[in-house]
């Protein structure tokens, strides 16, 4: 309950794997629904080796604890701005406790408010946070970030049944995806090869 005694709003439907592993007290990666933390980072390499965001106003659509800053700091990328879009409370306050520079952590659930997207930002990035979005939702928020990046957006997806076993997950056909990029009128480069077949990350580009 609330402290207004009214019970806390229901969790929409792809955020409750998310809920589900905080009630179990889901550590580190776990708690993003990865199975370990190599599944994870090897994800945010490809979108740091592939895109460049360095110097650039980077919006991190579902960020978690803002990994991926951590990750473009540590190899000496750092963006001139970061913006990170968190829907889940508890993964926005230990973003901010990081205490980054150049940070801003806005706790905002992209699919539902997708206006949220328009920050502005020379590059959006999703990493992992399309993972759980039918396809209804999942090209719906691309369009949307798409309209909303100023140059850049880059994501990862799951390609193929191999990596999405869990009920919650679901993966979208590539060839489906790059008619959707053919579409968009943008240059695209599509990547895969690092997370054994199921995993593609694509970088968008306005022409």
């Amino acid at each position: 309950m609330s402290r207004a005694g009214h019970a806390a709003p229901a969790p929409a439907g792809y955020l409750q794997p998310y809920h589900d592993a905080h009630q179990r007290r889901a550590q580190g990666a776990e708690a993003l629904l990865y199975p370990d933390r190599r599944a994870q980072f090897v994800r945010l390499e490809a979108i740091a080796r592939h895109c460049p965001l360095a110097g650039l106003h980077v919006l991190d659509a579902g960020c978690g604890r803002a990994e991926l800053l951590g990750l473009l700091l540590a190899r000496g990328l750092a963006p001139a701005r970061y913006t990170g879009l968190e829907a889940l409370p508890w993964l926005a306050r230990a973003a901010r406790r990081q205490r980054y520079p150049r940070c801003t952590i806005v706790e905002a659930d992209f699919v539902r408010t997708p206006e949220r997207l328009r920050a502005g930002a020379d590059a959006v990035v999703f990493s992992g946070s399309l993972n759980l979005l039918p396809s209804r939702q999942f090209y719906r928020t691309l369009r949307a970030a798409w309209a909303a990046t100023n140059c850049w957006l880059a994501f990862n997806y799951l390609c193929s049944p191999v990596e999405a076993g869990d009920p919650w997950l679901h993966w979208h056909r590539r060839r489906t995806v790059v008619a959707f990029l053919r579409r968009s009128g943008a240059h695209f480069r599509v990547y895969d090869g690092y997370a054994d077949g199921g995993d593609c990350t694509v970088v968008m580009r306005r022409r």
